[in-house]
């Protein structure tokens, strides 16, 4: 898989994108009105890393947080 961490697993997320339009109230306008939604998708921070996994080392691609937990152990 492409985007997936080869640790804990983590993937894209699906989300929302807004567009507004209009003055803020606190601006004095009459208020933001949203005038589209397009699907968007957030990726997970990953990075190569060589680490060392059943006694030979591997290129696996890790996500940050789990080099920086040190669940990853690098080569």
């Amino acid at each position: 898989m492409g985007n997936t961490c080869a640790i804990c697993g983590k993937g894209p997320t699906a989300g929302r994108s807004f567009t507004r339009r209009g003055l803020a109230k606190k601006k004095g306008g009459v208020g933001k009105k949203v005038t589209g939604i397009t699907k968007r998708r957030f990726l997970p921070n990953l990075q190569s890393v060589k680490s060392v996994t059943n006694g030979t080392h591997k290129t696996v691609k890790a996500c940050t947080e789990c080099i920086r937990s040190g669940k990853v152990s690098k080569a």
